[in-house]
């Protein structure tokens, strides 16, 4: 079905999907020619398994169905390698797997996109092939310790002694461009650095450069990043319908001021969905504030906050209602995701 929407867009009408929503494209022009040149191109995004995946994912979840709508085959890579040159316990990585694997699909359909031209790709299937490893150690004698120092900056746990692991990790990342033959890599702006070291170095070892898409980062309900590994910044997929109305109701929303996590959601993934189901978002309130009000677009939304015409508790009650049914999927298999979640991050180990 996505390969007939496809071919039904030009050119440029399949560039500007691509494009929305986003931060940066390197570059912009390679992508256009892409698109020109080539049918079904292939897109991969990575994410390692780490912590427990939260409702920030649904960002990408999003960019990656316009890939598909666009005409992409799209590869989802759970790098279970660099989870653990990341941290994770080697111990518990084919359990996080497990878990990831089983959870991911579960938000496409939340946002009713057909998973039929979507791969998912185990990172150790293929990484630990000669040919990868010997490609990993020709760009190991290319590049210093600081330049990947700098490329892994934004993306691995750093300190003043960082492990030989978060140096390997973008090297890794820069090669699974090629072995997953690719002609674009889709991340958040977190990963520039590593994008940009790919496309420096797989050209030094007789490659081709990718074309880089990335957007932007959620911030978390605390006003930061959201982070799988602080419990209060995210909304866990797997919080139940109490907890998520809790964190929501909770998280910081000045009245007046547009710039937080739950207006970042709201703009980038919820009225995302509602644009493309050419559906409306409704605050409910009482008649006594004014009664139910039904936005189109985000910019009416962010207009009425600015003027504190919409206040932001009853904002953050309809947006953690969306939140619930984004997730009602996962809702209806939780019980077999408690299981394999409790196997994945228990402390016994």
């Amino acid at each position: 079905m996505a390969f007939y929407v496809a071919m039904a867009m030009g050119v440029e009408e399949r560039f500007k999907l691509i494009k929305r929503n986003t931060e940066e494209i390197v570059t912009e022009e390679e992508l256009k020619n892409l698109l020109k040149s080539k049918k079904n191109p292939v897109v991969y995004l990575g994410t390692a398994i780490t912590g427990r995946p939260h409702v920030g994912y649904f960002l990408w979840v999003l960019k990656l169905a316009d890939f598909i709508k666009a005409g992409f085959k799209v590869k989802l890579l759970l790098a279970d390698l660099h989870g653990a040159l990341d941290g994770t316990p080697w111990i518990v990585l084919e359990k996080r797997y497990d878990y990831y694997e089983k959870i991911i699909p579960l938000m496409f359909e939340g946002v009713g996109i057909d998973i039929k031209n979507l791969e998912i790709v185990k990172g150790s299937e293929f990484e630990l092939k000669p040919e990868y490893m010997y490609d990993l150690l020709q760009i190991s004698t290319l590049a210093s310790v600081n330049e990947l120092k700098k490329a892994a900056s934004e993306v691995v746990k750093m300190n003043e002694n960082p492990k030989t692991s978060g140096l390997i990790y973008p090297v890794m990342q820069a090669i699974d461009e090629q072995y997953l033959s690719v002609d674009v890599q889709y991340g958040g702006v977190d990963q520039r650095k590593i994008f940009m070291f790919a496309r420096e170095y797989l050209p030094k070892i007789g490659y081709k450069s990718r074309v880089e898409v990335m957007t932007p980062l959620i911030p978390g309900l605390i006003g930061k990043k959201m982070s799988a590994s602080d419990e209060k910044s995210k909304v866990d997929l797997l919080d139940d319908e109490k907890s998520i109305k809790e964190k929501v109701k909770n998280a910081e929303c000045v009245s007046g001021n547009p710039d937080n996590g739950v207006m970042a959601f709201l703009k980038f993934v919820i009225m995302t969905v509602k644009g493309d189901r050419k559906e409306k978002f409704t605050v409910k309130r009482s008649k006594e504030y004014g009664g139910n009000k039904e936005y189109s677009t985000y910019e009416e939304i962010e207009k009425d906050f600015i003027s504190k015409k919409l206040h932001p508790l009853d904002l953050k009650n309809s947006v953690a209602e969306e939140i619930i049914k984004l997730l009602k999927p996962v809702d209806k298999n939780r019980k077999e995701l408690e299981k394999l979640s409790e196997r994945a991050y228990s402390n016994e180990f």
